[in-house]
């Protein structure tokens, strides 16, 4: 039975892990017949969103482990303790958080910066040559871990493509219910929200991820 570790980013498209695609990762990995274990960085959240009106909630400050915990129920740890050895694979959901609290990719683009024990447990499963998978925004990351014109997706939208391309990768328009696969690299990516339309758009989109990137040895 293979073991996944999932990195979350919060609890919320606008300023955390975007719920969906969230959920639909974990659902997925199940019905694959694998079984995961959930991380997130123990700091504080860039800003905290208000969901209802779309205003950032000025003040108002917000953990993003204790946040991730409420996708989790409760069952997180600390991604400093993410040990490479005891996992198969490594997915990252989407949503704001992963472009605004494990980087700032959304707020400065190529220049951004990166959660250092994010960086340092993708780095890891990158180096011991483990499949991975990002969805919607947080193949960001995976432009930075990777590098090397590193095959990824984040869907078709010009602006964001080219930000990915400038951190090291080499940008693949795909489909909302396709994924696009570096098989040197053992990476998996897909669009998700980035253009889906509806839960279940996004549905297609992360259960093919997700059963791609285990069928990967």
């Amino acid at each position: 039975m293979k073991q996944v570790a999932v990195i979350l980013s919060g609890s919320g498209v606008f300023d955390g892990a975007e719920l969906h695609e969230a959920v639909l990762t974990l659902l997925a990995i199940e019905l694959e017949g694998a079984t995961y274990q959930c991380f997130a960085p123990d700091v504080e959240q860039l800003h905290v969103v208000n969901h209802l009106t779309g205003d950032v909630a000025e003040g108002e400050s917000r953990n993003v482990l204790v946040e991730s915990a409420r996708i989790a129920r409760g069952d997180i740890k600390p991604v400093s303790e993410c040990d490479v050895n005891a996992f198969d694979t490594l997915i990252l959901p989407g949503g704001f958080g992963a472009a605004k609290n494990l980087c700032t990719f959304a707020v400065d683009g190529d220049a951004c910066t990166f959660n250092e024990d994010v960086l340092e447990v993708c780095r890891a499963f990158a180096s011991a040559k483990k499949p991975a998978a990002y969805a919607c925004i947080a193949p960001a990351l995976a432009a930075k871990v990777y590098g090397n014109n590193v095959k990824l997706t984040i869907g078709n939208d010009e602006s964001t493509a080219s930000g990915l391309n400038a951190l090291g990768a080499m940008h693949v328009n795909c489909n909302v219910d396709e994924v696009v696969i570096d098989n040197e690299a053992k990476l998996v990516t897909t669009p998700a929200y980035m253009l889906a339309q509806s839960i279940t758009e996004a549905h297609r989109s992360i259960s093919k991820m997700v059963k791609t990137v285990l069928s990967m040895k």
